[in-house]
């Protein structure tokens, strides 16, 4: 038995409830050795809100999961019928299989999100940036150190004509 990953459509925004209910249905039909792992493709996104660094998990293909099948009658029909899926991607309501090297870069995508924890510091000492985040924003000035650890920048700007050194997170940034 060959499992071999397959695309199934689903309503907006319900993809974790249609995986949920596919996982359910296949444990009750006893189908669970025709299928491998269900997959609803995200990554996790590092970004600044009201000054402080959140991580949100995001869909990359909204509206798709991802099912490693063995494909028949009995378990095509089983995820056509599942609530919230509305069919398999295709052609002529056939389902067609992705290729290796499409699931490798899905799987690699949604690898790099989690592995990266966060976002590699873009910036050297001695860049000249922009504030765009915090009490100074609007502010500009040099890099005049990076702490790669805390990934955390420290930034002079000129607060009353003076050089004054600001600790900022790399995301409170951009480059001029």
């Amino acid at each position: 038995m060959e499992l071999k990953w397959y695309v199934a459509h689903t309503y907006s925004g319900h993809e974790k409830k249609a995986k949920e209910y596919l996982e359910s249905a296949v444990v009750a039909a006893g189908l669970s050795e025709y299928f491998g792992r269900i997959i609803i493709p995200t990554q996790e996104i590092v970004e600044m809100k009201n000054g402080k660094r959140a991580t949100t998990v995001r869909k990359f293909l909204p509206s798709y999961i991802l099912i490693e099948m063995e494909l028949n009658r009995d378990t095509q029909h089983l995820v056509t019928n599942t609530p919230g899926i509305t069919n398999f991607v295709g052609s002529a309501g056939k389902p067609v299989p992705l290729n290796e090297e499409e699931v490798e870069r899905v799987l690699i995508q949604m690898d790099k999100s989690r592995a990266r924890d966060g976002v590699e510091i873009p910036y050297q000492v001695g860049d000249v940036v922009k504030v765009v985040d915090g009490p100074f924003s609007d502010f500009s000035g040099s890099i005049s150190d990076i702490n790669y650890e805390r990934k955390k920048i420290k930034v002079m700007v000129s607060i009353f004509g003076r050089p004054t050194p600001v600790e900022l997170d790399f995301l409170q940034v951009q480059p001029l």
